[in-house]
């Protein structure tokens, strides 16, 4: 019995997986989609709250180094610019999606990320192609062409269900993060068994974490909520993030902490100001001349009051009332509100980080259509390259353009 030969197979139903699928099998291709897990696209059904932040009008791809890192985020900037947030959105109303904005050029589905999930399938229903999941992966060789150049190389992919051979293969398996919905370094091992360097992976827009004792004065903070401006002293000044930061019982989250984690390096100390746009020393010198409250008592007007209660409680002439306190010590207080500065000892892994950092290395692959430039053949899309944005729907976006390039460029037998 002969092997069953696809023009493309391609391994990881996520996002950039399903969408460079239709994209092929909409062109004609006889494409073969295979995943190991049971359920399809985890990622994009528990994204944005389960309502998939599914791209960022904010996007500019002229300038990519704005909303993405890695070791060559220029990289990215041919497939963003051809398949662009309003190409996206233009799919997602022809599906009759409805869809809304939120803060900085957030698009979120109004209904559920199950609709986004549809899409995809209907899409891939479109051009006819094959999925078979769950599957598991076993081996993959390369093929070489026949002795005297006629033809070309092809791949054979030994999976659970058998044994299939493809002129293509695309790799879309994504990265470590949340590994209870399915993450597998697979594509890692992918790229490594052909020859390209991988970038060592690390969590990404995660959660940091402190040491215990240290952080055992801000545990009890443990919910609350505030909008700050973050930046870690490694990534410069330029980097900064005007976001809301959340306290937990073994660090800091929220969308602050989440977006500097892509840049935060062990050892880097977090530069946080806690009363962005508030001249504190201003403020703190007129309440003097004005009030006998206590310190906390006049913070609380200023930041959250649990916040408040708990910086003042930190030395006795915070604890005094603000007419009675020394001008520098209240300088102090302003300057330590204004300029926290705090040294994270970890994060909370890739159990609780959206993406993965690092990953296939740009400079092995083709900008213009993901093709490994000395592997024929073999293609990385989506999560698993060397390419990540910032929080709020620039990780899907770049799924979804570079699936596109990708799924444009496969050829036809």
């Amino acid at each position: 019995m002969s092997t069953p030969f696809y023009d493309a197979v391609i391994v990881g139903a996520g996002g950039a997986g399903l969408f460079c699928a239709a994209v092929a099998g909409q062109r004609g291709l006889n494409v073969l989609l295979i995943d190991h897990a049971e359920r399809v696209a985890e990622k994009i059904r528990i994204s944005g709250g389960g309502r998939c932040n599914f791209t960022n009008r904010d996007l500019d791809p002229n300038a990519p180094h704005r909303h993405f890192v890695g070791a060559n985020p220029p990289f990215c900037r041919s497939a963003l610019a051809r398949y662009t947030p309003e190409h996206f959105i233009a799919l997602v109303e022809r599906h009759g999606i409805a869809w809304h904005e939120k803060h900085k050029g957030q698009l979120f589905c109004d209904g559920s990320s199950q609709q986004i999930i549809d899409m995809l399938l209907a899409e891939c229903a479109a051009g006819r192609v094959e999925r078979w999941q769950p599957c598991a992966l076993h081996s993959i060789r390369f093929l070489a062409a026949s002795a005297d150049g006629a033809g070309a190389g092809s791949y054979e992919i030994n999976s659970d269900r058998g044994t299939v051979a493809a002129r293509s293969l695309v790799i879309a398996t994504g990265g470590l993060s949340i590994p209870k919905i399915g993450a597998s370094d697979l594509g890692h091992r992918v790229a490594r068994q052909f020859g390209l360097k991988v970038v060592e992976p690390r969590p990404g827009l995660v959660p940091l974490t402190f040491d215990g004792d240290a952080w055992a004065p801000y545990a009890q903070l443990a919910g609350l909520a505030l909008p700050v401006r973050i930046r870690a002293d490694g990534a410069g000044p330029h980097i900064a993030f005007d976001e809301d930061l959340l306290f937990t019982h073994r660090g800091l989250s929220g969308p602050a902490v989440l977006q500097i984690s892509n840049y935060w390096r062990t050892g880097d100390p977090l530069v946080i100001d806690l009363a962005p746009g508030v001249d504190l020393r201003s403020a703190l010198a007129q309440a003097k001349a004005q009030s006998k409250k206590r310190i906390a008592n006049e913070l609380a007007a200023l930041l959250p009051a649990r916040l408040a209660d708990a910086w003042a409680g930190q030395r006795p002439k915070w604890q005094r009332a603000i007419n009675e306190a020394p001008d520098k010590a209240l300088a102090l207080l302003a300057e330590r509100l204004s300029r926290w500065e705090v040294t994270p000892t970890g994060t909370e892994g890739y159990k609780k980080a959206e993406v993965t950092q690092g990953g296939v290395a740009t400079d092995a692959l083709s900008q213009q259509t993901m093709e490994a430039k000395a592997q024929p053949g073999l293609y990385f899309i989506g999560e698993v390259v060397d390419i990540t944005g910032w929080l709020g729907g620039y990780n899907f976006q770049w799924a979804w353009a570079s699936a596109h390039a990708c799924g444009e460029a496969l050829p036809v037998r």
